[in-house]
Formats: C-alpha cells, structure tokens, sequence
C-alpha cells in the first residue's frame, strides 16, 4: 500500500503529493544560552535528551548557578570599586569595555567583516578618560577622533570591502565606548555613586524581574525570530521590577520626584530589553551563540553589557533631568 499523501501548496505551481513520511517535523528554535531578561518558559517542543542537560540548568535553558555566582561576583567588584576609590570604577569600566570591544570585533570577524581593532581599543581608553575630565563635550570628541582614526587605519588594508570594514569599526566605537562613557558621566558629579549605583541596580532589576517572570508566566513571544525566549510577560515582569527599584533610589538618594523615579524605571525596562534584542540580532546574523566566553553562564562580557550600554545614555538624560547634580 503506497504511504499517506498530503498536498502542498507551492506558488505558481499544482499541487504536489508529499509522502507523509517524508515531511519534517516544524523545527523550533533553539533559545540562546546564558541570556536573561524577559524570557518565556520552555521552548515548545520534544524534551531534549537527559544526559545533554547539565543538573544545574534552569527552565529558561541557563545554567543557574554559574550565572548566579558569576552575577554575585561582578556587582562585589562594582560596589566595591565604588564604595572603596570611585576613581576605581573607572578602571573596572575601562577593563570590561576594552573586553568587550576585543570581543564584538572578534565576532565580526567571525562573519567576515574586519573591523581595525587597534584604532578601537586607543580611542575606547580616549573616550572613557576624556568624559572623566571634560565631561560630554570631552566623550564626542573622543569619539569623532576615534571615527577618523577608524577610517584612516582602515585605508592601509586597501580598497576591499573598505567601506562594509569601516562602518563596522565605527559601529563598534557608537556601540561599545561611546555609550560606556555616560556611565562615566554618571559617576562624575558629587552624587556619582548613587548615580551609577541606581542606573546599575534598575538594569538587574530588569533582568531579574523579567527571567522570574517569563520562566513563571511567559507564553506570548516578544521577538520570536530575533530571541525566542523574550516575552510581552516577561516585559512586564522587567517594567515592574525597574520600576520598584528606581524609585526608591531616585527618591532617598537623589532627592528627585517619585515620578522621576518611575519614568527613569520604565524607560531603562525598555532600553535594556532593547539592548538585549539588538544584540541577539547581531548575534543571529553572524551565526553565533554568545560573544565570548569568559563569564560562566553568561557568556562573554559583550553578553552582560548588551542591556547596560543603551541604558547608561537614558539614564544620564534621564537623571539630569528628573534629579540634576547639585
């Protein structure tokens, strides 16, 4: 007896019969390791073989305890070099983003793009010290002496794809410095350290609150092609969160206005689920999972500075605004 048959329909053509045997299964899509904030629960699909999920791995497909400690160990060194020398902070900013830089231009070049890394990582140094001590005015200039250091590096490796490389290097000097030096500038004024601490706190608050959220309640994917795991729950779980966090912050430590504080808790929800997700695409395009691997559970650093750079710039705007430096 001749197998089962099912038409298909193809455009511009009849119907073709398809033996049923023969038609795959929907494939689902695997979730990225290591990612947090607003998740859904498990990915539909079969349950995946024992022995490739390790004991210690969550519902959201990360290992928990690795991403917990690693997490744990990251804010010690934040507070510590705030709390101890705030001119410390400023070495942890520039060791993080100098990896982080190492690694994005490593990704892209994983896809083929050479982006000049030795104009990157000076200009990043330039960047981060000239919004320490000229303050905004000091971090664009910083950055256009970067771009042009970009371009004219490039030009020794001649005309081939010297434009998609270039754009890639400028990309990388907007993308990873450039927004690492609000957070300097967060930290210059009297009040830095409350600054940074609450831009900081209300960014894993974001995390946080969406994980425990999508793991809990997510079933309705935000970006299903882009991070699968995202969900509108889970969104709510981060706004939430930001929100219950900022606040306080905002209102004992800065002395700015209770809505100050809620604005400041939403926008930065926002901003860095869409770091998040900006990432994620960079990430899906060039075919790779995570951008390095140095944190456990995590991935690279790149991997935990995705939600914290778009949100520095909005919370610099922000708090100057809502609760401007004495």
């Amino acid at each position: 007896m001749a197998p089962p048959t099912s038409p298909i329909d193809v455009p511009g053509t009849q119907e073709i019969a398809v033996p049923a045997a023969a038609r795959a299964e929907p494939r689902t899509t695997e979730p990225e390791p290591g990612r947090t904030g607003p998740d859904v629960g498990p990915v539909p699909g079969p349950d995946p073989e024992p022995d490739l999920v390790p004991p210690s791995s969550s519902r959201a497909g990360r290992n928990l305890v690795a991403a917990i400690g690693v997490g744990l160990g990251l804010g010690a060194v934040i507070i510590a070099s705030l709390v101890v020398y705030r001119p410390a902070f400023l070495l942890v900013i520039a060791v993080a983003i100098l990896v982080g830089v190492v690694e994005l231009v490593r990704a892209l070049e994983s896809g083929s793009v050479r982006a000049p890394l030795l104009p990157l990582l000076v200009g990043t140094v330039a960047m981060l010290a000239l919004a320490w001590t000229r303050g905004p005015d000091g971090l664009v200039v910083g950055f256009l002496l970067t771009v042009v250091a970009v371009l004219l590096w490039r030009l020794g490796d001649g005309p081939d794809d010297y434009l998609r490389d270039a754009s890639a290097g400028v990309l990388v000097a907007l993308y990873v410095p450039l927004l690492a030096g609000f957070a300097v500038l967060l930290l210059v004024p009297d009040d830095g350290v409350a600054r940074v601490l609450a831009f900081i706190a209300t960014v894993v608050g974001n995390d946080v609150g969406g994980y425990t959220a999508g793991v809990l309640f997510g079933r309705h994917p935000m970006a299903p092609t882009v991070s699968p795991k995202k969900s509108w729950e889970g969104m709510a779980g981060s706004v939430v969160a930001c929100v219950l966090v900022a606040t306080p912050i905002v209102v004992l430590a800065l002395d700015g206005p209770w809505w100050g504080g809620v604005l400041v808790g939403v926008a930065l929800a926002v901003t860095a689920t869409l770091g998040d997700l900006g990432e994620s695409l960079i990430k899906r395009d060039l075919g790779i999972k995570d951008m390095g691997t140095l944190l456990p559970g995590h991935g690279g650093i790149m991997d935990r500075l995705d939600s914290l750079l778009p949100s520095a710039a909005v919370a610099y705007l922000l708090l100057s605004w809502v609760a401007p430096p004495l």
